[in-house]
Parts: structure tokens; sequence; C-alpha cells
């Protein structure tokens, strides 16, 4: 996209001469000086604002994205073959937007909002600038209630509130979708819109995150917006602002939504990719010195509205790829300081079987227990605590063969506790549900259980929680006040220590000398 700048001048000078007398609006009008890479130096839209689209012919558009002195930097939002040099570009006098509302449910868009599921057009009433200020501090209000993913490592140990930013960080093929499209499958019911931002994946993957959506019934509070990885760089650029824009249309209604960026990590390089055809100086491994501010800019958009504003809120989890498991490098460390907490999915968990594979030591919540029912907070405020003693027990154990007592019963706890936060893809546990099981964790109700059972044990606990009599009862109770209060604690430790004894009288040969004593009440 090099050019001569002496001779360009030149020919505009000549040009300005053939056409004098003509009244020609040069702050209105523009002309092509070059084009390449998706990107076209303008002469001329001396007016044109930063954001606004621009129209080439054969109904091609632009955005501007560069205003310098003698030229204006234009990223092409569609064919660029059919962009020449010397063409004609006017403005549109439009801030690039997207269409928002109710219409947007339930479709498949492109990152400028077009539909690409098929479906036919979408007869939408209004327009949203993409680029706008996030809510001020005065509009919102503190993170206090909880989204529930339906995952029992994230609800327990890592909590997400309706209003927060957490990123979900990790190598590539660790989980780090499949946690995200878990949290968008458990708000069915829940009344939370969603929306799910595809930047830089393959179709085929959409295409079956889709399919699952759909057949789950999910598409039916979901809009996911798609900048494949075969789009031009300016799209997957916008993809994540068309997304957060819609997402706020129902959040000043008054709605609770939920917003996934997958993943920012090809959006900064999109960025990147955009920030050096526009030749502005390179930074840090090539990304532009604003990359920061992009991403800031997004993710504070994000909020929880004070109920005179409405009460709406918008949780982002936003999704960081990371290079064998480096989370100081550039990218990552930005996001991390501009979330609210991370969760860490480390490649070593994985390949050992453990789903989801959730760092404990890494991953945290800085709005922590103000995202969780009294209930909740009351049985997981010691498990990270248990699994970190296992940790590095198990660290320490792997030198020495002579262990003491209490070390054993650490690592004989803390590998069931693990075994009993595993969880397969597309299962939820409802969080009431959740507490009743990490409450037998809590008491230790679980340690007469031999290991490669304990998966057992949970599925067919939450089973006779949601089928008995006594224990619907108390679930009833528990869900009213949503906290265990002294008479309710006594009577379901008591349920859940007969579940126990009756469940180990069903293990064939099992030998009680080889397992830890029920804890006495």
């Amino acid at each position: 996209m090099s050019f001569n700048k002496a001779s360009e001048i030149s020919s505009l000078i000549k040009n300005q001469i053939k056409e004098y007398g003509k009244k020609i609006a040069y702050d209105e009008i523009g002309k092509v000086i070059s084009v390449g890479d998706g990107v076209a130096l303008i002469s001329g839209l001396e007016k044109a604002e930063l954001g606004e689209l621009v129209e080439f012919p054969n109904n091609v558009y632009g955005m501007v994205l560069n205003l310098e002195e003698e030229f204006v930097g234009v990223v092409i939002m569609g064919r660029e073959n059919a962009v020449s040099e010397g063409d004609e570009v006017k403005r549109t006098y439009k801030i690039i937007s997207v269409p928002v509302g109710e219409q947007m449910v339930g479709r498949v868009i492109n990152a400028l909002g077009e539909p690409i599921d098929g479906k036919g057009t979408i007869d939408f009433s209004k327009r949203r600038e993409i680029f706008v200020k996030a809510p001020g501090v005065m509009k919102r209000s503190s993170v206090n209630e909880p989204l529930k993913t339906g995952i029992l490592a994230i609800d327990s140990m890592v909590p997400i509130g309706k209003g927060q930013r957490e990123l979900i960080i990790g190598d590539r093929q660790t989980g780090k979708t499949a946690v995200a499209i878990d949290a968008i499958l458990n708000q069915k019911g829940q009344n939370v819109n969603c929306v799910y931002v595809a930047i830089g994946q393959k179709n085929s993957t959409v295409a079956q995150i889709v399919d699952k959506l759909s057949k789950s019934g999910a598409m039916e509070y979901t809009t996911i917006v798609v900048a494949g990885a075969s789009e031009l760089a300016p799209l997957q650029y916008i993809a994540p602002y068309a997304g957060v824009s819609i997402a706020e249309e129902w959040m000043n209604k008054g709605k609770n939504v939920l917003i996934v960026y997958d993943d920012l990590s090809k959006h900064a390089v999109a960025y990147r990719t955009l920030s050096l055809l526009l030749r502005r100086p390179p930074g840090r491994e090539a990304y532009p010195g604003d990359i920061f501010y992009q991403h800031s800019y997004l993710l504070e958009r994000a909020a929880k509205l004070s109920p005179e504003f409405g009460g709406g809120s918008i949780t982002a989890l936003p999704i960081i790829e990371t290079q064998a498991g480096d989370i100081s490098a550039y990218i990552p460390t930005n996001v991390i300081s501009i979330t609210d907490g991370q969760i860490f999915m480390k490649e070593s968990l994985f390949n050992s079987g453990q789903k989801p594979a959730v760092d404990v030591g890494f991953s945290v919540s800085r709005v922590g227990s103000s995202a969780q029912t009294k209930a909740m907070k009351f049985v997981s405020s010691s498990l990270k605590l248990q699994l970190a003693q296992y940790n590095e027990m198990k660290s320490f154990a792997q030198f020495g063969s002579d262990l003491d007592e209490s070390t054993r019963r650490i690592l004989d706890h803390g590998a069931k506790v693990y075994e009993l936060l595993k969880q397969w893809q597309y299962v939820h546990i409802d969080q009431t549900d959740q507490s009743i099981i990490l409450l037998s964790v809590k008491d230790k109700l679980i340690n007469p259980i031999p290991k490669e059972y304990i998966s057992q044990y949970k599925n067919e606990l939450i089973k006779f929680i949601n089928s008995d009599t006594k224990a619907l009862e108390l679930k009833a109770l528990l869900l009213k006040d949503r906290s265990f209060y002294d008479e309710l604690l006594v009577e379901f430790k008591l349920l859940l220590k007969k579940f126990v004894l009756d469940f180990i009288n069903k293990i064939p040969n099992y030998d009680p000398n080889l397992y830890p004593k029920m804890p006495e009440f």
C-alpha cells in the first residue's frame, strides 16, 4: 500500500486545476488514493468523523478509523476488490450502528447486524451506535446477585455475579468455550438474555454451537454475533462492540444479560492487523498502544445498573487463549487487570480427566461471596482451603512414601473433593442442590465412601433430594430462607448421614476398616 506522496499531491493539484470553477465539497466527498489489505487511504472527507460509515461505489461501505492531516484511513467492511484507486467516496453522516431489540433474539447475525442464519430479514425498529460510553459510576450499583452457571466448581469457588466481568483463560482445547456455553444453557428459565460473540472462530465450530443451543431451547433467549476466521479484520474488530450494543438495549430496559466474547485474543490480533495497515506505530509485541483501551472500553460496558436506572445488568465472560499456560503475556495480563477475576483452565488438569479443568490456585472472583446465597457461602467457605492443603500435601507426598495419619487424611479427603467436582459438559446442577452436596463435603460425610464411588454418590444424592418426601420438605425451607439456620442444618446433617450410611451398605465387599469413620454430631 506504498505510494509516492509528492506524485499523489501533484495529481491532486492537477485535478483541482482541471475542476476549477466547479463547486466541489472536499469536506463531504473524497477520492481513494490507495487501497490494499482491506484498508483505503482517502483524500478529502475533511469533516468525516471517527467511526463514521462512508460509501464507496458498488454499494460497498467502510468505517473511518484514522483521521490524519492529509488523508483519512478507512477500513473496508465488504468486498475489497470492488474498491479501486480513484473511486469517489461519500460521507453517510452515520456512525456505525447495529439493529437492536427483541427481534434480535434467536438470530445469528454478522458484525454489521445482518442475518446469516437463513431465516430471512430482521424486522427491526431501532438501531444503536456500537461505540458509546459505558455507564458512569453514579448509574451503577454493587454486584450482589448470583449468575448461576450450574457448574459446581465455579458456583462454589469462583462465583459470578450479575454485572461482573469474569475472565475465562487457558490454553486451547482446555474447555473454555464449554464453560461459557454451559453458563448460557443454564440461563433457561432464569429470565436472562444471552449474547454469544464468536471472533475468529471456524464457521463449523460456530455451527455446532448454534445447533446445540437450538436443540436445548437456548436460542429462545440468545443472539449469536459471528465474525469468523474467514472474515475481514475490520469485521472481527467491531464484532464485540456490536454484541454489547445489542446487550445494552436490553440492560437499559431493566433486563439481565450474559455476554460471551470468544475470544478477545483473536480480537486483539484483528485490531493489531488494522493498526499496522493504518501505519499506527507498533508497541509491545507489535500491538498498538491503545489495545488496553480497546478492551477496557469494551468490558467497562458490563455493569449492574442501580434501581433508578432500571436495575438491568450485563455480565461479561471474555475468553483469552494463552500459550503454554503463560498468563503473564501481554494480552492476558491486560485483560486480567480489567476484569473482576478469572477462571483459569489448566491443561494438565484437563488431560488428567479433571473436567471442568478449573485451577483453584489461580482462579479468583473479586466479587466473591457477595454473589452467593448465605447457604452457598456457608458450605463453600472452606472448600478452597481444603483443596489448597491437598495440592500442597500432594506435591510434598510424591517425595516420601511414609506419610503420617493427618497427611493421609488430607490427601484422601482432597482427592474425593476433586472427584466430586468433576462434571460432564451440558449437565447442570441446581444451586440449592449444590449447597446440599457441599454440606456433605464441609462436614466430611463423604470420607467413608471409596473414591471410585464418589461420582455415583453425587448422582444418587441429587436424585434423592429431588424425590424423597423429607428431603423435598427441607429443600423447600432452604429455598425460602436461602440459608442453613441452626434447626435446618441439624435436620440436613441427619438426613445426609442416613443417606451416606445407606449408600455405603449398597457397596459390594465394603470394608469399613479401610476408610475413615463417619464424624459424630
